[in-house]
């Protein structure tokens, strides 16, 4: 049997499109011929995905991606364009994940509107990209709803990624048919040790502090604890470069980022926006709990006060990390957090969208 995801541009195996690779994985192993089609797939991408035996297709790529953001470039243009690919695939099967290419498919599988999230990572935009988005606000959440409501119209079914991401599409007025949360590979996110040094705090930096606001992560470091940051570090600002307490890593592997979970004494997420949030599930998976906020999709992962906690303000997460970083916590929190993110495990997650696909429902 075949079966096509089709996704954003293919330009890293991580994110929005990490989804698609691991249920990929899952389907190869129940028979199924898997084939990914995107607007774009770099070279070094299509060769891992022809590695693990997957099939590869361009579609919807007449036009050229600004290299530093493909997946927004994509989704802006699709915008304005609102084009619909009448058939993509002769596969029997095909999830859509993308963002930017309207296609008939079984299921749509949907990560977050992009107005959303460019709301809330506005106020740390350069004040010229602020003004650019003011700007444009209300066309592209006009613009977008309209998207989503073709994405909607020409899926069978449509799953969100979590409980807030299916909110998010309730305010547009589209109804959300299934919530499946994204899988997580247990079998490489696990415990690198079984005795963590726990000498530094882990955080991650993302898009104008998409994850990892500058404000908190500099407050907490101006309080004496040592931090390791990874992610898109050259975007952080001046005044965090420079910190004596800050340990700037760049992007990791995966592998590396294994044995940065495992040893930290926790994970700090003090994101702007996230529909889900794989850096919390991941982190439990390596047995570290997570300081976060009780909202938004890290609020359905982290259980509170037992594989990490929940704080409402800035203050009480800032206040939260320093008592964490003085006063340590139970052990117990670092086998529970395992447990947790077992739930997230790819086999069960794709145990569901087997369930889904062959037209049974899916018992909770």
């Amino acid at each position: 049997m075949k079966i096509t995801f089709i996704t954003d541009p293919l330009v890293t195996t991580a994110g929005a499109v990490r989804p698609s690779l691991l249920l990929a994985k899952e389907f190869t192993k129940n028979g199924y011929e898997v084939t990914f089609a995107a607007p774009e797939i770099y070279q070094e991408i299509e060769e891992i995905l022809r590695k693990e035996g997957f099939g590869c297709r361009r579609v919807g790529s007449d036009f050229s991606f600004i290299p530093s953001i493909p997946t927004f470039d994509a989704w802006a243009r699709q915008l304005i364009q609102q084009k619909t690919i009448k058939r993509i695939s002769d596969a029997e099967l095909v999830v859509n994940t993308s963002s930017c290419i309207i296609a008939p498919a079984n299921a749509y599988y949907a990560q977050g509107p992009m107005t959303r999230t460019l709301r809330d990572i506005s106020r740390n935009m350069p004040a010229h990209y602020q003004c650019v988005y003011k700007l444009f606000a209300r066309p592209f959440d006009v613009l977008e709803n309209r998207l989503v409501k073709k994405f909607k119209d020409s899926s069978k079914v449509f799953v969100a990624n979590s409980a807030f991401c299916a909110s998010m599409y309730e305010d547009l007025d589209v109804s959300v048919d299934i919530i499946i949360y994204p899988p997580l590979d247990c079998t490489l996110f696990r415990p690198s040790t079984e005795n963590p040094s726990a000498d530094y705090v882990l955080t991650h930096l993302g898009i104008y502090g998409k994850e990892g606001d500058f404000r908190i992560v500099k407050a907490i470091a101006d309080a004496g604890v040592h931090m390791k940051v990874f992610g898109r570090t050259t975007s952080a600002p001046g005044f965090l470069r420079n910190h004596k307490n800050l340990d700037f890593l760049g992007r990791v592997s995966d592998r590396e980022l294994v044995e940065l979970y495992s040893n930290a004494l926790y994970t700090l997420f003090a994101f702007s926006h996230e529909p889900f949030g794989y850096i919390p599930v991941e982190s439990n998976a390596c047995g570290t709990p997570v300081v976060t906020y009780d909202k938004q999709g890290p609020c359905e992962t982290v259980v509170n006060m037992k594989t990490g906690w929940q704080e409402h303000t800035d203050q009480q997460l800032v206040r939260r990390a320093l008592n964490l970083w003085k006063n340590k916590y139970p052990s117990r929190l670092r086998t529970e957090s395992r447990n947790r993110a077992l739930t997230f495990d790819a086999p069960k997650i794709a145990k569901k969208w087997f369930t889904l696909l062959n037209g049974q429902k899916i018992s909770e």
